[in-house]
Parts: structure tokens; sequence; C-alpha cells
């Protein structure tokens, strides 16, 4: 294997697959990249057996050949050489030595037939859309996945595809959060899919805010997204996830109209004095006010008032401020509704421009 490329050819796909990379596990290979060389093209995997990130550049005059490399040590010596500088790679043995302008590097290499491939598999749904509206969909759930929770079902977002629509779902049993859109295609078949804590952090990460386009293929154990110069495959999560409409709230009479950005500042000036254990806050509606109130141990308390629309009768419930400054800061429009049944009942909350999302927050007794 020989080649040779530019630094910030070389960068930008090692980037890519870097994140898949556990390196602290068990299996020695999972540390390392694998590097697969064609006369015209560099194609690099990394891979954590849940997750694999495969990204391409183009090449020129290259030598055949593959090779994997620690991709910690590779990724810190390549974006440490200088922009601009040509980089050289060649295997030796059991031996990688990279070579750029009076720099040499010489790393150990495992054999490229130990490292792991995700077995082949079939896509039972396929569509396309823009990874910018993908991207804008998962951020605006991804914030109530559970983590480490014994439900490991809960550990993930659901991924729901039924006709022209797809949706994400995400909870962790406290709170809900929920956002759809409408696919270019139609009559796609009703298929629901979970898809691990570090897919999504993952397929974040890689997602421009633009309008390309990107495939999405959903196989029976993987779902995997092909974009230009970058193949993301991950594992799904097995499980049935909870039925996410039995949990949205029904029958609510008291509806509260407020700024968003004068409840956040509001809600995250109260959080302060809250409890750090619980973080609850008080919230007191009464006609044309909310005042939130929080308290912690030490005898210390905030308190905070703005006015809302709100002409119902008098209501005090509790909510994890936290679990609230969250659905605050995923919603776009100027102004938040909320609402509510009871103290004692989950409030639903939703952008009141824009009913695509929305976001349910389980009370707290305080």
């Amino acid at each position: 294997m020989n080649f040779s490329t530019t630094r910030d050819a070389l960068l930008k796909p090692l980037q890519v697959v870097s994140g898949a990379v556990e390196r602290r596990h068990t299996l020695p290979i999972l540390s390392n990249v694998l590097i697969r060389v064609s006369s015209d093209e560099l194609r690099m995997t990394g891979t954590d057996l849940e997750v694999e990130l495969v990204s391409k550049v183009s090449l020129e005059g290259a030598v055949e050949g593959e090779a994997t490399v620690p991709a910690k040590k590779l990724l810190d010596i390549v974006r440490s050489l200088p922009e601009g500088h040509d980089v050289k790679l060649e295997s030796n043995g059991d031996k990688i030595i990279l070579r750029s302008g009076r720099s040499k590097f010489t790393l150990s290499s495992l054999p490229a037939s130990e490292f792991p491939d995700i077995d082949e598999w079939e896509a039972e749904v396929t569509f396309e859309l823009a990874r910018g509206e993908l991207k804008h969909l998962m951020e605006r759930t991804h914030f109530s996945m559970a983590n480490q929770d014994v439900r490991y079902y809960l550990n993930g977002m659901l991924f729901e595809v039924n006709d022209n629509q797809l949706r994400t779902v995400a909870t962790d049993g406290h709170r809900l959060a929920m956002a759809g859109m409408q696919l270019e295609q139609s009559g796609l078949p009703q298929r629901q899919v979970i898809v691990p804590r570090k897919g999504v952090t993952e397929l974040m990460r890689l997602l421009e805010q633009d309008d390309q386009l990107i495939q999405v293929a959903i196989g029976q154990n993987h779902i995997r997204i092909r974009s230009e110069g970058m193949v993301f495959t991950s594992k799904l999560l097995d499980g049935r996830f909870p039925d996410y409409r039995r949990v949205l709230p029904q029958g609510g009479d008291k509806t509260v109209i407020a700024d968003k950005d004068l409840l956040r500042s509001a809600c995250a000036r109260a959080s302060i004095l809250s409890n750090e254990k619980f973080r609850g806050v008080r919230l007191n509606l009464s006609s044309g006010e909310l005042a939130l109130t929080a308290n912690n141990p030490e005898q210390e308390q905030a308190e905070e008032a703005i006015e809302v629309d709100y002409q119902g009768d008098a209501l005090e419930v509790g909510f994890n401020v936290t679990y609230v400054l969250d659905v605050l800061s995923s919603i776009q429009g100027e102004q938040v509704k909320f609402t509510l049944s009871d103290a004692n009942s989950s409030a639903l909350v939703e952008d009141n421009a824009d009913d695509s999302a929305l976001y349910v927050v389980m009370p707290m007794r305080l």
C-alpha cells in the first residue's frame, strides 16, 4: 500500500471515521482505523461493533493495499501537520510509515484481515431527504433520550416511517420529545426502529445543516445513511419502544402562552438556587402571570415572575427545571404554549407557531 495526498484531504475523512472508534475496547483492532487503497480511492473505516463509519477520498496513482493503523495517533499526527502539506503513507510489513516534509512517523499496524465488517443486510425501507432536515428532527428530540437506563430500549431514538411521514421520538420515562416531517416519497410501509444513543450522537455530529440529499436505508437490524463521501451504519436496539401516543396528555383545559426567551431566562435564573439533586421549580399560575419559585436545602430561594397569556383558574405545579429548559432551547419560535390539566398531570408543550414537534414533561412533587 502506498499513496500520497494533502494533509487537508486526509484529515477530513479521518475525523469522520474516528468518531466510531472505541479507544478503550477489549479488542485492540477496534482502536484502529482500516485503510483500504485502490488505484483511485482511499476508503477509511472505523467501528466499535455497534456503529460503523466509512469515509472516502479520491486518489491518483496509488498502490493498492490495506492495513489498520491506531486511529487516535494517526489523527493527532495529521492534525498537527501544517496546512497544505503533502502526506505520503506506505506499508512496510507490520508498520505504516507516514512522511510529510521533513517529518517521518512509524506506526504499528494490525492485519486488515482481523478488522470486523458489519454483515451484509438488505434494506426494507429506503427514502431520501435533505441531511439538514434529518439533523433538525434529531436536534429537536435527542435531549429526551435516556442514558444507561435498565430499560435499554429507552437509550436511543425511535425512527418511525409511515407512508410519507418520518417521525423521531425520544423519552427517558420522565419526559418525551417528538418531531415529524413529510417526505417526498409516499406509500412507504410503516416501520419503527430504535437507533442507539451513540449512533444518534455520531449522526448529529456528521450531518451538515444544508439541503444535500442523503439516502436512509432501514433493515431488520441496521440503519444506514449514505451521504457524499460518507456511509454511516448503526445496529438497531432490540425491544419495543413505548407507545408514545398514549403518553400525550389529553383534555387539558388550561392553556398558557409565554414569550419563550423570557421564560427561559427566568427558569435559568431560578435554577441557580434549585435543589442540585432534584432540580425542582414551582410554577404558580394566575390570571396574566406566571410566578416561579425554587429553593434548596440551604434555605435559599429564588423568585421570578413574568407576564403570560393565561385566563384560567389559579394553579400550582412543579417541574424539573432542566427538563423545561431543554424543551425551551429546542423550540424555534418566539412563543411557547403549555397545555395543563392539574398539578398531577403531565404538561404538553408546543411551539405556538409550529405543531410539527410536541413535548411532554411529567410533574414532580415539591
